[in-house]
């Protein structure tokens, strides 16, 4: 693994962003995506903001650290994630 790598999995194993469920960014459904990273958000002792930016916040480090690796059909599922994310804390969709 290069250094790149492993820095970006190392935030999202041990930062203090949040607890995570185990391979919760592979799940080709954006509802369950959604609820993992919310049940993450709210029950994690190492967060630092409220939930909902807690939980928005580790699913766009994800999708940032991938970058142009980041399948078509991959970024498709993370971005309707948000949709959903947003749709669990009651927040406004996003234009």
């Amino acid at each position: 693994m290069t250094a790149r790598k492993k820095w970006s999995a190392d935030v999202t194993e041990h930062s203090d962003a949040m607890d995570l469920e185990d391979h919760v960014f592979e799940s080709d459904d954006a509802k369950k995506i959604a609820a993992s990273l919310k049940r993450s958000a709210e029950h994690s002792d190492r967060r630092k903001a409220e939930p909902f930016q807690s939980a928005m916040s580790m699913l766009n480090f994800y999708i940032n650290r991938a970058g142009r690796n980041l399948p078509d059909e991959r970024r498709e599922v993370l971005e309707r994630a948000k949709d959903e994310l947003r749709a669990a804390f009651g927040r406004e969709k996003q234009d």
